[in-house]
Order: structure tokens, then sequence, then C-alpha cells
């Protein structure tokens, strides 16, 4: 994969609804049909599909030659932490704001003092024929700014701050009098302001991802948690569609909410995956038992990153598991099951990527701290399968603009295409075949 791939990928993603839009602009190119929940599924071996719901989660997947033995899950999230819209045009001190709330556990001051725009859906009017329509707008344009306090009012600033969002991080839109952000708003959608019935939109900062280093091995960029994760795996399914296993479904998903829980209908934590899955089968000739053999011979790859040894705060790893930026695919694993990697899990996927020449290191959060956690265990809830969680590495995650490693994105196309590939066979007794 060309690094500008996924320059594309993250620079037009920039909401949930637009990462969908993205993936399935990808989907389309490839020749994958796109079918709607609410319709009937005709499937055909050979052929490849998607799905979406809440136009902020997609599922994709190709229906094997014969009979589905098992499924191959690569699945990641479209979410990431960002400033929802309330409401706009709130006056202040001769200026106009808007009023945002927090989504997502971010690094505040991040945000301050660089250009924002603002993205994500419409749902607008249509008095014609009595429906409610959805549309993606994307302002883009620099647009807003999260304005710091001077030093001078604040001389402790640099002695650490506690930011209070409701007061500090509401952004500043223009003058008293300006334009309405509304009408901006109804602009991009083409419509009337008074045919928008409500939105979905967030703010995003306006820079554009960018290399770093004195070779360009590093990278700058909005978004990497978790749109590194989602552009790399989509690209190693397309790049493996066509020498899949034949017994086995190639599957991909990315999830929406997994920066606030997962806990909505598009969520990891739901049972989209699972509809899907049964669906799936539903539409295909199989067996009474089909279903349970399936999830048998299945595996998942839990794909959300990873984080790096920072240079600056190493004490802050496990020194026994130093990761770096550019040592390729992450193995993630926790104690207490905040990932779902077992020895059995994280050595298969290890042996996959053996026999693709990729690069795997091991991330483990030091013992007497914390770690957070992923889609993959509550992905388990409902769909009771082997996993491994694994990511790439990454510094300043939560920030607004975050630093990733060239050569790590290639690494991972290169590793989810080989678990495509491979024939992986459960045969019981902890026992795996892999060819």
């Amino acid at each position: 994969m060309e690094i500008q791939q996924l320059f594309d990928f993250l620079a037009r993603s920039v909401s949930p609804f637009h990462a969908v839009q993205t993936a399935a602009g990808l989907l389309d190119a490839a020749g994958y049909a796109r079918l709607e929940e609410a319709g009937y599924w005709n499937l055909e071996p050979g052929h490849g599909y998607y799905t979406t719901r809440n136009e902020s989660s997609l599922i994709a997947w190709r229906v094997p030659a014969h009979g589905i033995g098992g499924w191959r899950i690569a699945a990641s999230h479209s979410d990431s932490p960002a400033w929802r819209i309330k409401n706009a045009d709130l006056p202040a001190a001769g200026c106009l704001r808007l009023n945002v709330e927090g989504y997502g556990g971010m690094i505040m001051h991040s945000w301050m003092d660089r250009p924002l725009s603002a993205a994500g859906r419409v749902l607008v009017r249509n008095e014609a024929d009595g429906t409610l329509e959805s549309r993606l707008v994307n302002l883009d344009r620099d647009l807003l700014v999260i304005p710091s306090l001077a030093i001078h009012m604040d001389r402790t600033v640099n002695d650490g701050h506690k930011y209070n969002p409701q007061v500090e991080m509401q952004p500043l839109y223009g003058p008293a009098g300006a334009r309405p952000f509304a009408a901006l708003v109804a602009q991009a959608a083409g419509v009337d302001p008074a045919d928008m019935v409500d939105w979905d939109l967030s703010l995003y900062t306006r820079q554009a991802p960018t290399r770093i280093g004195p070779d360009g091995e590093w990278f700058l960029s909005p978004r990497i948690d978790d749109l590194e994760c989602a552009a790399t795996t989509l690209y190693g399914f397309l790049e493996a569609a066509s020498e899949t296993d034949s017994a086995c479904a190639p599957v991909w998903a990315m999830f929406d909410n997994e920066e606030v829980g997962s806990s909505t209908r598009q969520g990891a934590a739901s049972a989209f995956l699972r509809d899907v899955l049964d669906r799936i089968l539903d539409a295909v000739p199989h067996s009474a038992q089909a279903m349970q053999r399936a999830l048998a011979n299945s595996f998942v790859l839990s794909a959300d990153n990873a984080h790096a040894t920072h240079p600056s705060y190493a004490d802050k790893s496990d020194p026994a598991n130093p990761v770096r930026m550019g040592g390729g695919v992450v193995v993630k694993v926790n104690a207490s099951q905040k990932y779902t990697t077992s020895g059995l899990t994280g050595a298969i996927f290890k042996e996959i990527c053996r026999k693709n020449n990729v690069p795997v290191q091991q991330f483990a959060n030091r013992a007497d701290l914390p770690g957070g956690s992923t889609l993959g265990n509550l992905l388990s809830h409902t769909l009771p399968v082997p996993m491994v969680d694994i990511g790439l590495a990454q510094l300043a995650m939560h920030s607004a603009v975050e630093t990733a490693a060239v050569a790590d994105a290639d690494a991972m196309v290169r590793a989810v295409a080989g678990f495509y590939r491979v024939h992986l066979r459960a045969l019981g007794d902890g026992r795996y075949t892999l060819e």
C-alpha cells in the first residue's frame, strides 16, 4: 500500500459518517454491492457485498464459492474523540460561539489555537414526498478556533491546568451579527435552513496528513486512532479478496462509538455483526449446524492502535515490552482481559505474520498502571470465537493530531492480507493448522 492511499482515507474521513462513505467508495470500486438492512438479501457465491447501520458502521463480506465453513473477520472502529456540536450562535463578549460537548477521552489542550471545521450529517425534511433524508456535510474550510487564555492572565498555565470544557473549550465562530452557522450547514447540504430538522455534527482539525522525519519515516495526522487500522485492514481485505480460503467467508467490519463504550446499536457491543452473519447463512444453502460449526472454525482480528513507548515518558511503559514506531504490527495482551489475546490466538497471529515476513511486537501495560480497552472483548459478547487484539504503534493517542510510522501501515496490510489467505483449521484440543 502506498502511504498516500492511507493519507487520502484519513483526510476524507472527517467524521464516522464520512469514514463509512470513504470505505463504501473503495468497496464500490472493487465491485462490492451495497445491501440495505431493511431489504431482501439475495447472495451469490463468489460475490462481495456490504451493508451499513446508522451510516456510521459498515460490514463487508464475500460469499465463498462453496458452503460457509467459517468466518475470517477483521474489525476496527470509525470514531475518534471529538467535540459534538449541540447549539450554534451563542453570544459571548461581542462574539458568537458554538455550544459543544466532548465525545470520548481526548487531550483537550491539543484542540486549542488551531484551525477547525465541522462535518457530519444533517437530517432534512422533504416536503414534496413527506420524507426525512440524511445528507453528509463537510464545511471544509478554516472556520473555527478554541482560543487559549493569554499567559499574562494565567501565569500558572504551564504548571498544570485542569480544563473546564463548558467554559474553556467552546469554539469561537465569528463576530456578533455574523451569518448564522446553520446557514453554512444548509448551504453545504444544498437545502434551505428551514428544512433542516436535526444534525449529528462534530468539530475536526484541519491539519492534513503529512510525513515527518529526515526521510519521511513518520507521519502526523488527525484520527490515526483508529482510522489507520480501519484503512489498512480494509486494504488487506481487498488485496486478498480473490485468494481467500474457499471454505471461509472473509468479513471486514468498522464499528462506531468505540470511544464511548460501543454500547449502541451500531457499536461493537451490539448484535450488528451477528445479525449480518446470521443473514448471510440464511441466504445461502447450509446445514442445521452450520452456524455453530462456522463459529468454531472462525477467527477475529480486533484492530485498534497501540501505544508506542514515549521517548520522554519511557517510565509509563512496561520495560520488558517496549513498542516502537516502525517495529511492525503490535499484539496487545492484558491479564484482566481488556484485550482478547490469549497465548493461543497470539501464537496463531504471530505465525501468520511469520509466514508473510511481517515484523511483530508486543504491548502490555505496566503492572501498576491500568490500560484502556477496545472493541474485541465487547464484540465477543455476541460472537464467541477466538480473537486477537492487534494495532499499530503511535504517540499522542487521543490528541487532535497524532504520530505514527509509515512502514507500519504497509506491515498491517500485508499481515491482514495474509490472515485472509491462510487456510486456518481448528482440529480440537487447542490444535490448529495453518496452510
